[in-house]
């Protein structure tokens, strides 16, 4: 097959595993991501996040996580979902956590993806990778021409909002490679102006972790800090208010991924039933899902601090 013909195949393939688009990319060193990451993490943005730190090499250059690798293929997989919990007042929890893991979900469809390439065109080198391995994805997916990265830091498609996850595949095959596109954030300040603890540079582009909620109820390990009490917006495990705010989700559409639906029982608790919640009811309510990361005596250390915050407001 030629490098079109390929490239049709694998879109093909893809759409019907239901990824929503997929773009391909040339395999090289990535000296401007390079320069900007170290520049980050110089000036400690990742708070705890020490994987952040490693194999920095590997998050650079697609060569050394696959010998003689010629192309990045980025996937997106659309996790959209307008229900939201039925509680206004509940503890919230990033749209992202509502199913099961995507991590596994998406990894299986590449797997099965990675199978029938192989059956179609032979032998191939190559792995794949689902937020599982030291890849800067949204910079691959912008380099694809999937999105650009916008002031929220989060990959941006005209087309599909940013309620999707990012997945890649690196082998050593030659496509026809896709052109990046241009930045349309424009003069928009919309996710800068409603982050609620200034986690996003004043200017956009530049996150800085240990201010951001999701950081705090996900990767900080210690006490909540004390400078995050009203200021979390009832968010118990990640935040989606740089989405929500975001013109481009108005083209978001629902997905159609039945393991991304969510417990029902979970989405009709009550604020006074997330204050009680036992390990028991956890273990039910969050198997299988994002959420266990947290385990339980994180995700109770995260509401606890929203009640007390609430708490000292009244």
């Amino acid at each position: 097959m030629n490098a079109l013909d390929l490239k049709r195949f694998v879109r093909q393939e893809a759409k019907v595993l239901g990824f929503a688009d997929v773009a391909f990319a040339k395999a090289e060193f990535m000296n401007e991501e390079a320069q900007r990451l170290e520049q980050w993490l110089n000036q400690g943005h990742q708070g705890q996040m020490a994987y952040m730190e490693n194999h920095f090499d590997l998050r650079v250059d697609p060569t050394k996580l696959v010998p003689n690798a010629k192309t990045v293929i980025s996937f997106i997989y659309n996790y959209y979902n307008p229900e939201g919990q039925q509680d206004p007042d509940a503890p919230k929890i990033a749209m992202y956590a509502y199913g099961r893991d995507y991590h596994k979900v998406v990894k299986k469809k590449l797997k099965q993806l990675f199978q029938k390439m192989t059956e179609k065109i032979g032998q191939i080198e190559g792995r794949y990778f689902v937020d599982s391995a030291p890849v800067l994805e949204r910079d691959w997916a912008k380099r694809s021409g999937l999105g650009w990265i916008g002031k929220n830091t989060l990959l941006l498609n005209k087309n599909k909002g940013s309620f999707f996850f990012l997945a890649e595949m690196i082998v050593d095959l030659e496509f026809e490679y896709d052109a990046p596109t241009s930045d349309h954030c424009g003069t928009c300040t919309k996710c800068i102006d409603a982050c609620p603890t200034d986690a996003i540079a004043e200017s956009g582009y530049i996150l800085d972790a240990q201010k951001c909620i999701s950081y705090a109820t996900i990767e900080l390990k210690e006490k909540i800090p004390s400078a995050f009490e009203g200021k979390m917006k009832n968010w118990m495990f990640g935040c989606d208010i740089c989405q929500e705010v975001c013109p481009w989700n108005r083209f978001s559409e629902p997905h159609d991924e039945p393991d991304f639906l969510p417990n029902k029982d979970l989405m009709d608790m009550s604020r006074e039933e997330w204050y009680d919640l036992n390990e028991d009811a956890f273990d039910l309510l969050f198997h299988g899902t994002p959420v266990k990361r947290t385990k339980f005596e994180g995700l109770k250390r995260n509401i606890s601090f929203l009640k007390k915050t609430s708490d000292k407001a009244r």
